[in-house]
């Protein structure tokens, strides 16, 4: 994987440092942490309901001491914002190519030298959507790492890391269960998520 702002020596010391300063000032408490024996898995982002999701992402990470990449659709990563969007931790999502992307996704994470967490949006777009999409189901699967449940809830200035959730290769009771997790958390513009 590319370097991101997470590899890069001294920065991510100075940001993690701001990140943590930031969210204690402006009221936000984190909850959970990464087990130590897992530093490679799959991060559901969820609720996904903003752009402001992003930057709050990336705080939180830096605030856990997580290693994270994130994809986002490829218009995101043009000129002039590609490089920038790429030493974040992004990564550019062909939606037409979306099963070429869970087999390079798995294979990139099975082969990374280190600790590697991967946040993947189940809805796949800001919009609301009632179908969320199962590519971080099958990243996981294909990966044989474990999926984490991460959680960002406005209204209650609450992020954090939930349980790890192990795909059974049972698609429709692993979704159920996740989705049921999920239920009462809020995003940002909350009405556009949906946990059925």
């Amino acid at each position: 994987m590319h370097r991101t702002i997470f590899t890069t020596p001294g920065v991510n010391s100075a940001l993690r440092a701001l990140s943590v300063a930031f969210l204690r000032l402006s009221g936000w408490r984190l909850e959970g942490s990464l087990p130590p024996d897992q530093p490679k898995c799959v991060l559901i982002a969820a609720p996904h309901t903003s752009n402001w999701d992003l930057p709050y992402t990336l705080m939180v990470a830096f605030a856990l001491r997580l290693n994270i990449y994130w994809m986002g659709k490829q218009q995101i990563f043009r000129w002039p914002f590609g490089p920038l969007m790429r030493w974040l931790g992004g990564i550019a999502v062909n939606r037409e190519e979306a099963g070429n992307l869970v087999a390079a996704s798995a294979r990139a994470i099975r082969a990374a030298d280190g600790p590697l967490q991967l946040v993947v949006p189940p809805e796949g777009t800001r919009a609301k959507t009632r179908q969320w999409r199962t590519g971080f189901y099958y990243i996981a699967l294909q990966a044989q790492v474990p999926i984490v449940m991460a959680y960002m809830d406005y209204p209650r200035k609450l992020s954090g890391l939930g349980p790890l959730f192990t795909p059974t290769g049972d698609i429709e009771a692993d979704m159920r269960a996740i989705k049921a997790y999920y239920a009462p958390y809020k995003g940002k513009n909350w009405r556009q998520f949906s946990a059925d």
